[in-house]
């Protein structure tokens, strides 16, 4: 089950990033737990462990899935697919008319996922991250959206 996370929640947030490694910095982090009512991380437990979580921002129309992140030795166990479902809830919740959101071009799991919870693609950002450990040149950001009516 997912909940709500709160300050209190900050440094199991930034232990599970430094494993999920999604991408969002310490600060976002931060911001999204202290600041102001624009965001919402979403959580989710399995006994006293944080597993995983998902970045939400609302915006004057739409809503943005900033990050999401799983701890490596408990993925492809559907907790993505359940963060996903307790993001759209918070997001229709908000009244947002969209959901959207920015995905690596090779990440084939994530993408994967998005099309499955009805995700579509709207548009590329050539080059737009850095190349990941390992691996030369940097990567292209797919645009994906859903509407929430």
């Amino acid at each position: 089950m997912t909940t709500e996370l709160q300050e209190k929640d900050y440094a199991s947030l930034v232990a599970l990033e430094a494993q999920a490694q999604s991408g969002a910095s310490d600060a976002l982090l931060k911001e999204a737990l202290t600041g102001t009512s624009n965001h919402c991380i979403l959580g989710r437990f399995q006994e006293e462990v944080l597993v995983g979580y998902a970045v939400l921002a609302r915006l004057p129309f739409d809503a943005e899935l900033q990050a999401i992140g799983v701890l490596p030795a408990c993925r492809h166990l559907g907790m993505g697919s359940e963060l996903m479902q307790a993001v759209l809830k918070k997001a229709v919740e908000w009244q947002s008319e969209r959901l959207l959101l920015e995905v690596r071009a090779g990440n084939r799991a994530a993408i994967s996922l998005y099309r499955r919870m009805g995700f579509d693609l709207d548009g590329q950002r050539k080059n737009y991250y850095p190349a990941v450990k390992d691996t030369a040149g940097r990567e292209d950001a797919l645009l994906m959206s859903r509407a929430l009516s």
